[in-house]
C-alpha cells in the first residue's frame, strides 16, 4: 500500500485546523511508508489538518541528472497545475525528502522564472523541521535521548539542518551535528557500475565513523539515499525527523529505541552495458 493510499482511507483528522500540505515524494509514498506515516500523524499530533495530492505527482528529480530538462520542466508545470488552488491561498507545502524539496527551492524557479505561481510555491515550500520552526509548531518532549543529525546535500544547500537541531533540542533531544562530506551515496550514483567502493569511501570520511562511534544515539538522517547508505554499511537504520516526533507521541521515554545494527549489505550494481534511455532502463539491443 502506497502512502497515499494509506491517508486516503483514513477520516479526515482536525478538520477545520489550518492546513498544511504533505508532497508525496515517490521515495516516502512507495519505497519508505512508514517514514510518510509517521510524518502526518507528526504534524496532525501538532493540531494541523493535513491534505495530501493525490495520483502521480512527482517533482522529476532523477530528469536532472541525465539532463531531461524539457521533461522536468514539463514535471513541474503538473505540480503547479495541480496545487494552484492551495497554492494561491497561501497554504505551506512540507516536503518530507531533501532532494525532492529542493527541486522547488532551487531548479524550478531557474526553469519557470517568470511563473507567478512558481514563485509563490518557491516561497511557501519548506523543509519538514523547516516547517516546524517557521510556524512555531510545538514538538513533543522526551527524555534521555541522543541523537547524531546528518544533513543530506541537498538539503545543505537549501536551508541547511540547523532547523533540525532546534527541533531536537525543543524535543529534550542532546543533539551531536555530523559535518563533514557526503553520504557517498548520491542518488543512484553509488549504485553505478564500479563506484560502490568510492560511494563507501566517501561515507567513511565522516558519517559512518561518527555512527559506530555513537552506538547509543538515534541517528537522523532525512534523506532517503543517506538512509539507505547507512543502512546499507551495517552501521545503523537512521530515523527520519517525522519518525523522532511520531515515536516522541507515542512515549516519552525513546533513548531505549536506538535501532540496531545490523550487517553490511551487498549492493547490486546495474549490469556492465546498461543505458538509460528516455523512458526506462534498458539492455543495449
Amino acid at each position: 500500500m502506497t502512502l497515499q493510499q494509506w491517508f486516503a482511507r483514513r477520516p479526515v483528522v482536525n478538520a477545520g485546523g489550518r492546513r498544511v500540505i504533505l508532497f508525496p515524494d515517490t521515495f516516502n509514498n512507495r519505497l519508505h511508508t512508514d517514514v510518510g506515516v509517521a510524518c502526518v500523524q507528526a504534524i496532525e499530533a501538532a493540531g494541523w489538518q493535513v491534505v495530501m495530492p493525490m495520483g502521480h505527482i512527482c517533482c522529476g528529480r532523477p530528469l536532472y541528472d541525465y539532463g531531461f530538462l524539457d521533461i522536468a520542466e514539463r514535471y513541474l508545470q503538473r505540480v503547479i497545475g495541480r496545487l494552484r488552488s492551495e497554492i494561491r491561498a497561501g497554504t505551506p507545502i512540507v516536503g518530507m525528502e531533501p532532494s525532492c524539496l529542493a527541486v522547488f527551492k532551487d531548479e524550478l524557479p531557474k526553469l519557470l522564472p517568470n511563473d507567478d505561481d512558481a514563485d509563490r510555491l518557491v516561497r511557501n515550500s519548506y523543509h519538514f523541521a523547516q516547517f516546524f520552526t517557521q510556524f512555531d509548531v510545538e514538538a513533543p518532549k522526551v527524555a534521555g535521548a541522543r541523537a547524531l543529525l546528518w544533513g543530506h546535500c541537498h538539503q545543505r544547500a537549501t536551508g541547511g539542518v540547523d532547523a533540525d537541531q532546534q527541533v531536537l533540542q525543543q524535543m529534550g533531544i542532546g543533539v551531536q551535528p555530523v559535518s563533514g562530506g557526503c553520504c557517498g551515496l548520491a542518488g543512484s550514483w553509488g549504485f553505478e557500475q564500479g563506484k560502490y567502493q568510492l560511494s563507501l569511501e566517501c561515507g567513511e570520511q565522516a558519517l559512518l565513523p561518527a555512527i559506530r562511534k555513537n552506538r547509543d544515539a538515534l541517528v537522523v538522517a532525512n534523506g532517503f539515499s543517506c538512509q539507505t547508505q547507512i543502512s546499507d554499511s551495517g552501521s545503523a537504520n537512521a530515523l527520519h525527523l517525522g519518525q523522532v516526533m511520531a515515536m516522541a507521541n507515542a512515549s516519552a521515554d525513546i533513548g531505549s529505541a536506538v535501532p540496531r545494527v545490523g550487517p553490511r549489505r551487498t549492493r547490486a550494481p546495474a549490469p556492465p552495458g546498461w543505458r538509460f534511455r528516455r523512458r526506462h532502463w534498458a539492455p543495449p539491443r
